[in-house]
């Protein structure tokens, strides 16, 4: 697969409504959006002591460009670890390794993080790639970032969440034979939650207790409790799947950030997704 320029898909589709969910499927919402509140509650009040900076003064600026270059750089299938990990290092950054002290880095055998937190706690991100056991190339590659100023007064919704991924399907995916063309897009992107808890938590089983270890964690419950809940809506409403890769993607409201949209394709063997709520949902 061509590499694809950072927020361009080739996406195509049309519009559907979205369903009401039904009974049990409101319980296990409900539950989910309790625990979004908490998670969220957790990302803000953050480690900011561990997360000031270089010596301490003052709190640097990093926009979004920046803190998404290593995933925006690393290419999918053809970055090999020797490529990719100077770049999630930020050995090439102007800022200095690890974009001036306020990112950490995680790493495992087949999976490499780094972790970052602005100094009052406001801001989160992380970049993370897997590579393939064999071949050693990067095969899964996620950013995601949370922004509780990511739009500035007096904007209505200020806080904005993000998250971009791209990764190698499994064949078992890829030959099932399934109903419906909605019900592979819904397999898909369990998939993609599958392989997104499998990485995070590949990091946390073998990292140290620290608090960097744990804010990685966090993170990676909040992405869970977001796909859980765009998956609920897409199974309640099966044929909503269709307008994930619709030019403007499919709508969906987080319990937390607000209205957002979720666009998702696949070429050949690979699958992208696309996921922005609240002031990121307003910009492209």
């Amino acid at each position: 697969m061509r590499r694809t320029k950072p927020e361009q898909f080739p996406i195509s589709g049309r519009r559907f409504p979205i369903d009401k969910l039904d009974v049990g499927n409101r319980r296990t919402a409900i539950s989910l959006c309790l625990l979004s509140f908490l998670l969220v509650a957790v990302l803000s009040a953050g480690c900011s002591n561990e997360s000031s900076g270089a010596g301490g003064k003052g709190q640097a600026v990093f926009s979004q460009e920046e803190l998404s270059t290593p995933y925006d750089h690393i290419v999918l299938q053809q970055s090999l670890t020797i490529d990719a990990l100077p770049k999630i290092q930020r050995f090439e950054s102007e800022r200095g390794p690890l974009l001036g002290g306020v990112e950490v880095l995680s790493q495992e055998e087949s999976v490499t993080a780094s972790l970052g937190q602005s100094k009052e706690g406001r801001k989160t991100w992380f970049n993370l790639v897997a590579f393939h056991e064999y071949k050693l190339n990067v095969v899964r590659k996620y950013f995601f970032l949370v922004d509780e100023d990511a739009a500035r007064f007096p904007a209505q919704v200020r806080r904005g969440l993000r998250f971009n991924c791209e990764m190698v399907l499994d064949e078992d995916v890829l030959a099932e034979a399934y109903p419906s063309e909605n019900a592979r897009r819904i397999a898909i992107l369990r998939r993609v939650l599958e392989n997104l808890r499998k990485d995070i938590g590949e990091l946390g089983a073998a990292g140290s207790p620290d608090q960097d270890n744990k804010m990685l964690s966090v993170c990676g419950m909040l992405l869970n409790q977001t796909l859980e809940m765009i998956l609920l809506k897409l199974e309640s409403s099966p044929v909503l799947a269709l307008k994930l890769s619709d030019a403007g993607g499919a709508d969906f409201d987080h319990i937390n950030f607000g209205k957002g949209k979720v666009l998702m394709v696949v070429v050949d063997d690979v699958v992208g997704l696309r996921i922005r709520f609240g002031a990121f949902a307003q910009a492209r």
